[in-house]
Order: C-alpha cells, then sequence, then structure tokens
C-alpha cells in the first residue's frame, strides 16, 4: 500500500478531499465507519447526532484514540427532531454534501417505542430536507433508508426500486414513508433549478466490525460470548442479503461523487446489496462464524415475537448497470473480516477500523473497481 496518504485523497476520483461533508447519525454504527472513512480521504466532516445509547459504542471508542483522522472531525450532539438546532448546526457547517443516516434503526424497538420512530424517521428526515432549502453552497444529499421500505410479501425474487413501498413494522413503514418524502421534496422544491441533488440509497442487512446495536445478530453474538453463554436467536431459517459495512458505503460515497458533479440521472433511489445466491439464513452466518470463532453456540427462542419478514433480497442490477458499483468481499469475506475485528478488539485490545479500510481498498483495487 504505497502512497497511501495520496491514495486515500484519489478514491472516489479525488472528490472528497478538501469537501465540507456532513453526516448525521454518526453515532451509529454505519455513519461511524463513513465519519472515519471520509476523514481518512481529506474530507472536512461535521457530525451530528444523539448521543450513543449504550458504552460500548464504536464513535466512542474511535474518537477517544489519539488518531489525527478522527481528531479533525467535528462532532455535535443534536436531536434532528429538534429544527431550530439542526438548523443552527448545519448552517454553521456549510456543508457541499450530506449523508443523512439519523434514524430509529431497529424493527422490534419500532414496536415499543412507536412514536419515536415515526417522528425521527419522518419529520427528523422533513427537518433536514426543510434546512437543505437554504443552504448556499449544498450541493448534494444521500438519505439512507433501508431494504425494509418495500412492501414485503415474502416472494423469492428479489426487490427493485420501482417495486411498492410499504411496510407492516412502524419501522419499515416509516423509511417507506421517508422515501415518499424524499420524492416529495426532490420534485416540489429541487427539481426546477437542480442546484441541489437528492438521490436515496436502500441497503441490506449490514455486518462489520463496531456494532453492538440491540437486537441485531452479529453484536447478540459478540455479547454472548463474552458472557459465555448460548444466543437465543428467533428466526434461525429467515433469509437477508448481508453485506459488509464497506460494500454498501462505497455505494454511498460513489453516489455522492456522481451527485456532486452534478449528474442528474443518479438523482433517484438505489439498491446496494449482494448478488441474490449471497443471500444467507441467520443460521448459514451462524455456522460460518462458528468455524471462525469456535466459542459461539446459539439456541432457538421458542417464544413468540412481534411480526419480521421471514425473506428479503435486493436485486441491485440499477447499481451495477448505471452505477457501476459492486461489492467487493462477498459474504464468507464479510463474515470473516467482522469476527478478526471483534477478535482484534477483544483479544489484543485494538481498533481495526482503518486497517480494515486500507485492506478493503486493497481489495478493491485488485477487483479494478471503479472508484479505486
Amino acid at each position: 500500500m504505497e502512497n497511501m496518504v495520496e491514495t486515500k485523497a484519489q478514491l472516489f476520483g479525488g472528490c472528497y478531499h478538501g469537501r465540507r461533508v456532513l453526516i448525521t447519525g454518526h453515532t451509529g454504527f454505519k455513519g461511524s465507519w463513513l465519519a472515519v472513512w471520509l476523514s481518512m480521504m481529506g474530507a472536512h466532516v461535521t457530525c451530528l447526532a444523539l448521543e450513543p445509547e449504550r458504552d460500548m459504542n464504536h464513535w466512542t471508542f474511535i474518537s477517544t484514540e489519539n488518531n489525527n483522522n478522527v481528531s479533525d472531525i467535528k462532532s455535535h450532539i443534536v436531536d434532528i427532531t429538534d429544527l431550530e438546532h439542526l438548523q443552527s448546526t448545519i448552517s454553521q457547517a456549510n456543508p457541499e454534501i450530506i449523508f443523512h443516516l439519523a434514524a430509529q434503526s431497529l424493527v422490534r424497538r419500532s414496536y415499543a417505542h412507536t412514536l419515536e420512530t415515526w417522528s425521527v424517521n419522518v419529520m427528523g428526515t422533513a427537518h433536514l430536507l426543510q434546512v437543505c432549502r437554504n443552504l448556499p453552497d449544498l450541493k448534494a444529499v444521500v438519505m439512507v433508508t433501508t431494504d425494509k421500505c418495500y412492501e414485503n410479501t415474502n416472494q423469492i425474487s428479489p426487490y427493485k426500486e420501482s417495486d411498492p413501498l410499504g411496510g407492516h413494522d412502524p419501522y419499515s413503514a416509516s423509511k417507506a414513508s421517508m422515501e415518499i418524502l424524499v420524492s416529495s421534496y426532490r420534485r416540489s422544491f429541487f427539481e426546477e433549478n437542480k442546484k441541489v441533488l437528492i438521490s436515496s440509497a436502500r441497503a441490506g442487512n449490514v455486518i462489520g466490525g463496531g456494532d453492538w446495536s440491540e437486537d441485531r445478530l452479529i453484536p447478540g453474538v459478540v455479547c454472548a460470548v463474552q458472557d459465555k453463554m448460548p444466543l437465543q436467536i428467533r428466526s434461525p431459517k429467515s433469509i437477508r442479503p448481508w453485506q459488509h459495512v464497506l460494500d454498501c458505503l462505497s455505494g454511498y460515497l460513489m453516489l455522492g461523487e456522481k451527485l456532486l458533479k452534478g449528474e442528474e440521472i443518479f438523482a433517484d433511489a438505489w439498491n446496494f446489496g449482494p448478488s441474490p445466491d449471497e443471500a444467507r439464513s441467520v443460521e448459514d452466518v451462524l455456522f460460518s462464524l462458528q468455524k471462525l470463532w469456535p466459542d459461539i453456540k446459539w439456541e432457538t427462542d421458542g417464544k413468540d415475537h412481534v411480526h419480521e419478514s421471514s425473506y428479503l433480497t435486493l436485486d441491485s442490477t440499477k447499481a451495477h448497470n448505471i452505477l457501476n458499483w459492486y461489492p467487493v468481499w462477498d459474504v464468507e469475506q464479510a463474515i470473516k473480516k467482522t469476527a478478526s475485528w471483534y477478535k482484534s478488539f477483544y483479544e489484543d485490545n485494538q481498533l481495526s477500523t482503518e486497517d480494515q479500510i486500507m485492506v478493503y481498498v486493497d481489495s478493491a483495487r485488485r477487483a479494478e473497481a471503479s472508484w479505486v
């Protein structure tokens, strides 16, 4: 990895080097990885989010490291449902591009905290879009939603961007509503002069090191191993489109690059998921993890639980054909890198986030990814 500093600055056509970038939701799993990667590329990164709910939090650990990349990131604690505070913070940052990841992102929590879910995911997004209308230098916005925004009929065929939106649970329904909201703002306020281009990004089940969120498979595995207890799993046969966080983020960053260049065709909705034959059941993922981490054990929880879809895969053909985005790591590599991150953290007391980003970039170069 020669000339590492220069290499990082040149990724994605060098479009992020020196750019003013705003990230919402940086104390979350994906947002924290995105903040580090953008900072490594030389972007001027400002972030806003709520305080982490848990002591075990990726952002907390990386932000307390003696690390020049992360220390340059400006972090603000802001509730996106507080319009006045949100507007003041973003106006001072005067971003050229925004990545919106702040959300209530857990299906089961949405049943217990339903109004919070709707407030954050819909009204919080509306607040952000309203602020975007008056930012003088803003050129691009990438709104992150979810693969669960589709009306899930447990169909075997992968969901395409043109499929109907919907949702059984409050989380999925709120994200479908967010997609409608984004489309409305795009057509009502940003379509005429094309000064600001807005896209939405729908990713699959994202895994990687540094996730300690409740009600997610990998964090549950990690905590169970530390507690020397078997993991209680709800739906071992449920199929999901698993992918590494860096594959997901590379899609967001490619999309942002195109929007910054003013390419209007990319101001649309986009799926970013693994190929359909990479979809795996919960049980398959656990068996793969166990090969790498023999201490992992699990058992099926026979209790009744709230509704969750049993089958979900994404069709990313549009991203392949038009954006030229492809995953770099297959599902087995994604699982291996995830296990490696946690083992380094717990066994060696090391954060391997930046190292994994550079390994990923090297893998992308060897795969001849267009953004390297």
